[in-house]
């Protein structure tokens, strides 16, 4: 049985101003090992759920436990170490007045991890090979890659801690359609090959459908569904789910659906207009 990670509960989040709180009575409980996607329209409240998560926002009312603590009793070092996350854009994420090799080992400085440099450089180009970058980019500067790879590096920087939990902020929404599915593959392999407890905040079904074993459904600040990710997608209880899905862009055929999910799922088909989506890796270009 998974042991409970990251949980809220009762996380509710009223802005002043603002009639309706941003988020409103929600439970989630994140178990170690098991992937969760967090997905509804703009405004429904998924960015202000990770906010609260981290920990760099607070609740109005309501808690946060990570490791059956209190949030707030956890200290931020343990807990910077061992959550880590990825944001949208990565051209605003990534400093560009700072080389990649920087970049990617600035959580270990900030966290006092590593004896020394060079502990800290063989932990840079380790989490770069991961990622499917060349140990030598570290001596360039993000504007040097394209978008996917300065997805890649971003990735890279999280990992650098070697986290237990990765959060992922609509982490290939930026992207080209190509080059999301590269990430979407990355991000897989990683939490298969490294163990990682993933949590992934979408507006896309898809995306999470390929990722995660669970999801959340969210609108207007609270949730209208949650479950296993095959049975959401196989038989949804709320019409808002059902139009989700309805919104499902067509996906290449190397990407396998959950098991029950094959027949919701688009087919390969091309988009009106569009030749078919490549299904084999392809090179990045910016």
């Amino acid at each position: 049985m998974s042991a409970e990670l990251l949980a809220g509960r009762s996380l509710t989040r009223q802005y002043a101003g603002r009639p309706r709180p941003a988020l409103d009575q929600v439970d989630v409980t994140i178990d170690s090992g098991v992937s969760l996607g967090i997905v509804g329209e703009s405004g429904a409240g998924k960015s202000t759920l990770l906010r609260l998560l981290l920990g760099v926002d607070r609740p109005s009312s309501g808690s946060v436990r990570f490791g059956g603590q209190p949030l707030g009793k956890v200290p931020r070092r343990e807990f910077r170490s061992q959550v880590q996350v990825v944001f949208q854009d990565p051209r605003s994420s990534l400093n560009p007045r700072m080389s990649v090799g920087a970049i990617v080992a600035e959580p270990l400085r900030s966290l006092k991890i590593g004896k020394d440099r060079a502990e800290r450089a063989d932990r840079v180009a380790e989490v770069l090979t991961a990622v499917g970058l060349h140990p030598d980019d570290g001596k360039r500067y993000p504007h040097e890659f394209s978008g996917g790879q300065r997805q890649r590096i971003a990735i890279a920087r999280a990992l650098a801690p070697s986290p237990r939990l990765l959060l992922a902020d609509e982490p290939v929404s930026a992207l080209d359609v190509s080059v999301r599915l590269q990430i979407v593959d990355l991000l897989r392999e990683l939490v298969d090959t490294l163990g990682l407890t993933l949590v992934l905040v979408s507006h896309d079904l898809a995306i999470v459908s390929q990722l995660c074993q669970q999801v959340l459904v969210m609108r207007h600040g609270r949730v209208v569904e949650s479950g296993p990710t095959a049975t959401v997608l196989e038989r949804p209880t709320q019409d808002y789910t059902r139009a989700l899905l309805a919104a499902i862009p067509q996906l290449p055929a190397d990407l396998t659906a959950p098991p029950g999910t094959a027949d919701l799922l688009p087919s390969a088909a091309a988009l009106p207009g569009e030749a078919a989506l490549p299904t084999a890796r392809t090179e990045e270009t910016a």
